[in-house]
């Protein structure tokens, strides 16, 4: 940590945690989540899996539930429209204001700038995938459309975070564990590239129904995205889910197959919750719409404990969390380790 934490404190940094489900929902708050972020049952958000989200009634319940415990709750509206398809965000806008939503999650302009005319009232927050990470894109989105907080890219350092908050209008989230993917948040294509369906514009990454598995002769495991080999796993080896980002590939500048861009492991920032919130960090991110209500659980029980600590300028106790990380890994990614521009 550095200097000291007390001399530098606005506030309490929330703790915003993920829900795919009701059932979610309801572990996250009773496991001291300070806000809740979750989407619809379409694309308007970039976790549009089956079996995945809310109906507007299970919203509106959920809205309540968490309500009564304190709690606030994020609508994802967070995709991009195609051409001709804008009356679907238009209709998740409006439903979640009349529900009462506490917060609209927002990357396309055109969306932010919808609800900044028909409901200016409400609080906007700009989303990780609009990958914005300089002042002056930032001090835009808030000029414009009023947006009250940012969810940076996991792509800046402390000091990089620090400097940043003393130059825009708006309140800072930061991601602090969970799966961290690329480092172009909101401008992937790779999975529009391999079946047709994009995360940016359908909210699917890596859709389940062109996901295939083929064990070999000898017991091994071929990952397929469509028709695209995206990994093999050994007989002893567990096998991932078929991302392309996150595929072995053989190149000739390796003798092994090796990662496209990086190691998936996962982020894991609870360590470094005293300098983050000594940089001006207002709100604290768990990624994980698509797990499980135990994992949502654990991992808001842990943050929960050690962002109290923190706060209470005493050492964050220590939790292990690897056995849920992706890969049974874990780094502290550009926030400590940056080594690239």
């Amino acid at each position: 940590m550095t200097g000291r934490l007390t001399d530098r404190l606005t506030g309490r940094p929330e703790l915003i945690c993920p829900a795919g489900t009701p059932a979610t929902l309801r572990a996250a708050v009773d496991a001291g989540a300070d806000a809740v972020y979750c989407g619809f049952r379409n694309a308007t958000n970039a976790r549009n899996f089956a079996g995945l989200n809310f109906t507007p009634d299970e919203m509106r319940a959920a809205i309540a539930y968490a309500h009564a415990a304190g709690a606030k709750v994020l609508l994802a509206l967070n995709t991009f429209p195609p051409a001709g398809q804008f009356e679907l965000w238009k209709q998740a806008a409006d439903i979640g204001t009349a529900i009462g939503i506490d917060a609209f999650i927002v990357a396309d302009i055109g969306v932010a700038a919808y609800m900044a005319e028909q409901y200016p009232g409400s609080r906007l927050h700009l989303s990780v995938q609009a990958a914005a990470s300089n002042p002056e894109s930032i001090r835009y989105y808030c000029g414009e459309f009023g947006v009250r907080r940012v969810v940076l890219p996991r792509i800046l350092t402390v000091p990089e975070i620090r400097r940043l908050k003393s130059e825009i209008p708006c309140e800072i989230e930061t991601f602090v564990f969970g799966n961290h993917g690329l480092m172009v948040e909101g401008r992937c294509s790779l999975t529009n590239y391999a079946v047709g369906r994009s995360t940016n514009m359908d909210g699917a990454c890596s859709p389940a129904s062109e996901v295939h598995y083929q064990r070999g002769p000898d017991g091994s495991v071929t990952a397929r995205l469509g028709c695209h080999v995206i990994d093999r796993f050994d007989r002893d080896e567990q096998a991932g889910y078929p991302t392309i980002c996150k595929g072995r590939y053989v190149a000739p500048v390796r003798d092994e197959p090796y990662y496209a861009f990086e190691e998936p492991v996962s982020l894991n920032l609870m360590g470094m919750l005293p300098d983050l919130i000594g940089a001006g960090v207002d709100a604290f991110k768990i990624e994980g719409r698509q797990r499980s209500r135990a994992y949502v659980g654990a991992v808001v029980g842990a943050f929960r404990a050690a962002v109290d600590a923190a706060m209470a300028g005493r050492t964050p106790p220590a939790a292990d969390l690897v056995a849920l990380t992706e890969g049974q890994k874990q780094t502290r990614g550009a926030f400590a380790t940056k080594k690239w521009r």
